[in-house]
């Protein structure tokens, strides 16, 4: 495909020496572009479709990398990377070694704040703004955020604080009606009516016209838009946080975003944008369904995505489904449950409980610290709340898991997705921190499935507790076991042996059983199903470690403070001496890329495992 205009952009400084006229064609050229590239990759798609013509507007307004955009959660970026110079890389999209699938410092200097969860660009522009003014800097500080990131508490601190803060910053709300799953609270609905309301449009655009021709009622058309939008707004959210408030505008009009935006920056002190787009905007399947195509596997670009396979490819049930259908299945059993999402209902699998159980269903946005705390308020009550959460998104209401869950031993269920590594959406999605971070919390009971049926078994074990608990699982499919239709239960704490061997003893934490299996195989080791990190099986560490002369861990999470440690206060508490070998994930970051590759690389495959425990054996040997 040809893409006369956009072959000429390496860099925002040429985009800034095209006319203006022609940049309706590159923002063509670039949605072409974008659609046959993600559509090789995948990734995500119909979020950064709709911000092709707010990315030119910015880039073609400020000095960029000098003024600084900071991009929220930075699902909307694709088109900021393309003319920033990596255009080129983006067939290596979210691969091992590629280009990063979010804003990342290290990428670019365009991308000034790594960012992959929500609502963190008010805060860091914020900072940068206020930085600029301490060291005498003339630039600017611009936070592009969505109305999904809107509904998050961290977003409305920044904007206290930035309102009294004499901060010479722009916040630009993408407000496309859309956060991942539809979006929901008050705020949306405030938003919405603002910008159907012909009444306000209308006043809007006449105090215009009366300051064109009588500049002195200045202070009267101020007064009268302030009542009108007090009626049709209440509140008027932003400009009561000490922002000035402008729009809303098309944000596909770049003859209307450009000006608006050229204005903008020579006004000094906060001010908030209100920009309208679309979801998906220029490719009619995206448009149509842009949850959907939100993030896609590979597909054709002509023919679309298939119907059912939202991109992704295999047969096997996922353990987000296994939940799914456990959620739907115990809610029939029990009226007490209640489901709870924040703002993940297609990711977490509950969509069909969000239909059969509607009054049940909670999806309280994007507000983690919230969800967790209401859930405590729930079980109160009596009832029994259900946290369908991300490891890496729990990370963001810890001092609730702590204070308001298990300080209270409310019997609260957390079905944690994700944990492990995650693959394509790299460091800021892998749930890397979770065994270690809920492990050490008193009252909490922390189960980590080795497969699908386990999984389902452990959610009934979980749910029939009366305490806080967790049940870990990864994203994917696993080994295609098949879940019983019945809610049966695990003993709690209780491990099993699924191999019996000689000298060394492989203790699996969750779904690395089945490569522990395998290395049990060519080692003659005994392997043993763990299935609890709290409370650990103490009584089957002390019988592995009275008959062999190694133990090893294995585990999916960080193994500082993960399982393994905990294997280790159990031998320290007994008086035994036995030596311990941890495998798990490293003290740093893991960088995106295939969940198998990345796997392999930190030696938890079947042939990683194998090979360090032989070097392990090997120099014990040789000191012997």
């Amino acid at each position: 495909m040809s893409y006369p205009l956009l072959d000429t952009i390496q860099s925002p400084a040429d985009l800034r020496r095209l006319e203006r006229k022609q940049l309706p064609q590159l923002a063509g050229e670039l949605r072409e572009f974008l659609i046959e590239s993600v559509s090789q990759t995948g990734g995500h798609l119909s979020s950064n479709l709709g911000t092709v013509e707010l990315t030119i507007a910015l880039h073609a307004v400020f000095n960029t990398p000098d003024d600084r955009l900071v991009w929220d959660v930075g699902h909307q970026c694709y088109p900021h990377k393309v003319l920033t110079g990596r255009r080129e890389g983006m067939g290596k999209l979210r691969m091992r070694h590629g280009v990063a699938g979010f804003p990342k410092r290290c990428e670019s200097p365009y991308d000034t704040f790594g960012v992959g969860h929500s609502s963190t660009s008010i805060s860091a522009a914020l900072g940068m703004a206020l930085a600029a003014k301490h060291k005498g800097e003339d630039r600017k500080a611009i936070a592009i955020i969505g109305d999904g990131a809107m509904s998050a508490g961290m977003a409305f601190e920044a904007l206290n604080n930035a309102g009294v803060a004499d901060a010479d910053m722009l916040v630009i709300l993408n407000d496309n009606e859309m956060s991942i799953s539809p979006p929901v609270g008050a705020l949306n609905n405030i938003l919405t009516r603002l910008t159907s309301s012909k009444t306000y449009n209308v006043a809007r655009e006449a105090g215009r016209h009366m300051l064109g021709f009588a500049p002195p009622l200045l202070e009267l058309a101020r007064r009268a838009e302030e009542h009108v939008k007090g009626m049709i707004a209440p509140g008027t959210l932003f400009e009561e946080f000490g922002f000035h408030y402008y729009g809303p505008i098309d944000g596909h009009d770049l003859d209307a975003l450009i000006p608006t935006l050229e204005n903008l920056k020579k006004l000094k002190g906060p001010k908030f944008l209100h920009v309208i787009t679309r979801k998906g905007q220029g490719y009619k399947l995206a448009e149509n369904d842009p949850i959907l195509y939100h993030g896609v596997g590979k597909f054709s670009a002509e023919q679309g995505i298939a119907t059912g396979s939202g991109g992704k490819s295999g047969g096997k049930l996922t353990y987000t489904q296994v939940f799914g259908d456990w959620l739907c299945d115990m809610a029939k059993a029990d009226s007490r449950l209640v489901g709870i999402t924040p703002a993940m209902r297609e990711g977490s699998g509950m969509v069909r409980f969000a239909c059969e159980h509607a009054d049940r269903y909670y999806d309280v946005g994007i507000a983690e610290q919230h969800a967790v705390t209401f859930a405590a308020g729930l079980a109160c009550e009596g009832l029994k709340p259900v946290v369908a959460i991300y490891s890496t998104f729990l990370q963001r209401a810890y001092d609730q898991l702590i204070h308001d869950v298990a300080l209270q031993n409310l019997p609260v269920v957390f079905a944690v997705d994700r944990g492990g590594l995650v693959g394509a959406d790299g460091p800021t999605h892998h749930g890397t921190f979770d065994l270690s971070y809920v492990t050490c919390i008193p009252n909490m009971v922390v189960m980590t499935p080795s497969d699908e049926a386990e999984c389902r078994r452990m959610l009934s074990t979980a749910y029939a507790l009366d305490c806080p608990s967790m049940v870990r699982y990864p994203r994917g499919s696993g080994t295609g076991a098949i879940p019983s239709p019945e809610l049966d239960t695990v003993p709690l704490g209780k491990g099993e042996i699924h191999r019996h061997g000689q000298t060394v003893a492989l203790l699996a934490f969750g779904t690395l059983l089945g490569a522990a299996l395998a290395a049990g195989d060519e080692l003659d080791a005994t392997v043993a199903n763990m299935r609890f990190v709290k409370p650990i099986d103490a009584e089957l560490i002390v019988e592995l470690a009275g008959n062999h002369s190694l133990l090893v861990t294995i585990e999916e999470s960080a193994v500082i403070g993960g399982a393994g440690s905990e294997v280790e206060r159990v031998l320290a508490e007994h008086g035994l001496t036995v030596p311990v070998l941890r495998l798990g994930l490293p003290d740093r970051f893991v960088d995106h890329g295939e969940q198998g590759q990345l796997l392999s690389e930190l030696g938890l495959d079947k042939e990683g495992i194998v090979r360090t425990i032989q070097q392990k054996l090997g120099a014990h040997a040789d000191k012997q």
